[in-house]
């Protein structure tokens, strides 16, 4: 029996592109992601979900689908918790250029990062 210290992180992306009615799909997710593990040796979880927010200016609908991915540390591929949030991170700027996200959060087992377009960085 193989036994890691348990460690996870989850990647939170939502469909929307930016503040726009575009919308991408779960399709598009499963794509991206599979394109993702296979070039990096990988296996995740994608979960669907939705986001629930408050309405506001540019925010007309006030919820948004999306997806949680996650990553493990899993026994028979050790990884350490760094290298595991260092990937979510990684993954994660693959969605904020393809998705034309404004902001992704990481929600690892310890804390919760944000990942933001370059250009939003200083507001």
């Amino acid at each position: 029996m193989k036994i890691k210290r348990t460690f996870e992180a989850k990647i939170c992306v939502g469909f929307r592109e930016g503040y726009t009615q575009t919308m991408h799909t779960l399709a598009e997710v499963y794509d991206i992601v599979g394109e993702y593990c296979n070039k990096n040796g990988l296996c995740v979880t994608v979960t669907p979900t939705r986001f629930i927010y408050s309405k506001g200016p540019g925010i007309p609908d006030g919820w948004e689908d999306g997806a949680f991915i996650g990553l493990i540390a899993y026994p028979r591929f050790p990884a350490s918790k760094y290298d595991i949030v260092g990937t979510a991170i990684d993954l994660a700027d693959v969605f904020i250029e393809k998705f034309k996200q404004n902001r992704i959060s990481i929600i690892a087992s310890d804390q919760t990062y944000m990942r933001e377009r370059e250009d939003l960085k200083n507001e």
